[in-house]
């Protein structure tokens, strides 16, 4: 249950996936999404700077398009499942007061190939209803700062993640 004080977090989720535009929003709704991010949201409060209000963008799109960005970005000239964007710098001193802005404060953008997550899905065995929320949480805790570039962060940020999907009942 949401409380006066908690944070709000808007989701601007947009579905560039042309093939399966329609499979990956039959499986997932904008509002499933926003409140899914709205929850995590609370519970990883203490990773995210003091604002009332918070924005993300979540685009679903496919192969091509991430291929792309990997190539662009990364230096990764294939596709991946998830990409994720921060603005906030982490290696400064959190913010302690609530800016004066009635804006909402911008954390980043989180893509994600609907094509490739449906082929790790087949792989792993379960859903596309479960590989597209564990590709976004992950995606999540990159925004809000988190990162492995060893096995042992890695195995902390996958321990995260499937508390992330436990709490939204997944």
């Amino acid at each position: 249950m949401m409380i006066a004080s908690d944070p709000v977090i808007d989701l601007n989720v947009q579905d560039a996936f042309a093939v399966n535009s329609n499979q990956a929003q039959t499986y997932i709704s904008s509002q499933t999404w926003k409140k899914w991010f709205q929850i995590w949201g609370i519970t990883l409060l203490s990773y995210l700077p003091v604002a009332s209000t918070y924005e993300l963008t979540l685009r679903l799109t496919g192969d091509q398009e991430i291929h792309s960005l990997n190539a662009q970005y990364r230096q990764k000239n294939q596709p991946t499942d998830v990409l994720a964007f921060a603005t906030l710098e982490w290696d400064f001193p959190k913010i302690t007061d609530e800016p004066d802005s009635s804006e909402p404060l911008y954390i980043g953008d989180i893509i994600i190939s609907v094509e490739t997550a449906q082929k790790q899905a087949q792989q792993q065995g379960h859903s596309l209803q479960r590989e597209l929320p564990w590709l976004a949480s992950h995606g999540f805790l990159h925004l809000l700062g988190w990162d492995h570039p060893d096995e042992q962060s890695l195995q902390k940020m996958l321990q995260q993640q499937e508390t992330l999907l436990k709490i939204v009942g997944l």
